[in-house]
């Protein structure tokens, strides 16, 4: 197998085969995100690709690869039959696969047809991860997401649509102070309208050589706290109504780890979020981490 640069993948992929079908993020503009800045983006030959899968086929000669992700950043950007062509020698090639994965920017999702986006399911593509980062269209515009919250409610239904399972992904604190709540009612608004399968919550931490670091270092963007933050989680839960949705929020940045299922673990998740502000009991930021 060959990685080129950083290899970045969801939590829930720590165990999957990681495959580079591209390099990169086609976008790059997030103004939070520090992961692909060092990459130029290009989709890799197919042959290589096939070559990867060759090679892990090898090493993994007595072990079974139940689950790949394609990396990196826009997988889904890659053109279909292009797609299709991988998804049928990942399953030639590790015929024992019982999942396949990618991130899907809202633009890539929203670019499919239907049709097409069905056949990929068919096909294998099971689970798409969709970062929403938020469901505020002023916090969406700051950070150049590229995307506005119509469009990423319109690219999470067109995934259900399709059969695929869909994974959600919003960073608490990225409204910064001037914008918490907007950031947390609209988003639960976005994740309601959707109700995806699942849904996870990362809590920001800015990273030199973004641009977000640049302007929290000029006083232009002001961090939450973990009181804040909490305050954020509280407004959003109260708020969201995804029955059904898995949600976590026990990533190594957040302050609090909270995990559950909407709408039914709602309560005890704010009383969790209660019990530890009053107790001040915070991840302390030296054990925090992207």
């Amino acid at each position: 197998m060959r990685y080129e640069g950083s290899v970045y993948r969801p939590p829930s992929e720590a165990g999957s085969l990681i495959i580079q079908l591209t390099i990169g993020c086609a976008r790059n503009n997030c103004t939070f995100c520090a992961m692909f800045k060092d990459k130029k983006f290009r989709v890799r030959k197919l042959e290589d690709v096939v070559e990867d899968l060759l090679m892990a086929r090898k090493y993994y000669s007595r072990i079974k690869v139940r689950r790949i992700f394609l990396a990196d950043g826009d997988a889904l950007i890659v053109k279909t039959p292009d797609l299709l062509y991988i998804i049928e020698k990942i399953k030639e090639i590790f015929p024992e696969v019982e999942r396949i994965s990618a991130y899907g920017a809202p633009a890539d999702i929203l670019f499919k047809t239907d049709e097409e986006l069905k056949t990929l399911r068919e096909a294998g593509l099971e689970m798409i991860y969709m970062g929403i980062e938020s469901g505020d269209d002023q916090v969406l515009k700051d950070v150049k997401k590229g995307a506005t919250s119509a469009e990423m409610i319109e690219a999470g239904l067109k995934l259900k649509r399709a059969g695929m399972v869909s994974s959600m992904t919003l960073i608490s604190g990225l409204g910064g102070r001037k914008r918490l709540v907007e950031h947390a009612i609209n988003s639960a608004k976005v994740i309601s309208a959707i109700k995806p399968e699942y849904v996870g919550f990362l809590t920001l931490m800015v990273e030199p050589g973004t641009e977000l670091y640049t302007d929290w270092r000029a006083g232009k963007f002001e961090l939450l706290g973990p009181y804040e933050v909490l305050e954020e989680m509280k407004l959003f839960i109260e708020n969201v109504d995804s029955e059904g949705t898995v949600f976590r929020a026990n990533h190594a940045s957040n302050y609090v780890p909270l995990k559950g299922t909407f709408n039914q673990d709602n309560e005890y998740m704010l009383r969790q979020i209660t019990a530890a502000q009053k107790a001040g009991n915070f991840r302390p930021e030296i054990f925090r981490g992207i």
